[in-house]
């Protein structure tokens, strides 16, 4: 006689259920790396952010204080570092606006270099005395941070472009570094040196003012050399 037991369908749904519920886990575990990835890089974006502003707006005078060898300005007052940080959120939130208005920023910039360059320019002559020293610090101070920003971000660094930028701050750092040794008041020489600066650059912004790019010409061939 032949015992027939019932048939239990559980272990073969077991079997068929089980990898459909590893592929959700599996597909779980994907979305949940790809979200926190994606915050990760969202976050890295936003210090990255921050950074560059901070290169930009006290990278030169870093390096100029390293030069002199003296106590980098920001290390004893961190306001410098919160100012950039705070307006670098300002236009993180509001680049739509400030995209619209990008000639406005390039006279600010303007302005910015023109008293970056004399006040570096000024404190490279009281610590050294040198002028030579005090117009390479005035230009350091106006331009290094914009240089290593571009260089960090892959943009065409001012160097490099027929524009007129590091040549205005040369002109403000040599006019102020004149007047001071011309025997004018500090007031009068930072005047003129910002003046100088500020002229040079709104020239290029205004009208075009660019230097001449280099045109190669060629070389002569070997049997023309006596």
């Amino acid at each position: 006689m032949l015992l027939i037991l019932p048939y239990s369908p559980t272990p073969l749904l077991h079997h068929v259920l089980e990898p459909n519920r590893a592929s959700r886990l599996c597909r779980r575990r994907r979305l949940c790396r790809d979200r926190c990835a994606g915050r990760l890089a969202q976050t890295a974006r936003h210090y990255r952010y921050l950074f560059l502003a901070s290169v930009a707006g006290i990278g030169g005078g870093t390096f100029r204080d390293v030069i002199l060898n003296v106590p980098v300005f920001w290390v004893g007052n961190r306001d410098y570092v919160l100012i950039c940080a705070a307006v670098a959120v300002l236009v993180f939130f509001s680049a739509h606006r400030v995209e619209s208005r990008y000639k406005l920023l390039l006279w600010l910039d303007a302005i910015g270099l023109a008293a970056f360059s004399v006040m570096g320019a000024a404190k490279g002559l009281a610590i050294t005395g040198s002028p030579a020293v005090s117009i390479v610090t005035g230009m350091l101070t106006a331009t290094l941070g914009g240089i290593l920003r571009d260089l960090l971000t892959g943009e065409p660094s001012v160097l490099l472009r027929p524009e007129i930028y590091v040549t205005a701050a040369l002109a403000g750092a040599a006019l102020y570094t004149l007047g001071d040794f011309a025997g004018l008041p500090p007031l009068a020489s930072g005047l003129a040196g910002f003046m100088a600066a500020f002229c040079v650059r709104g020239g290029a912004l205004k009208f075009g003012w660019a230097f001449p790019s280099y045109k190669s010409r060629p070389g002569r061939r070997p049997e023309d050399i006596p």
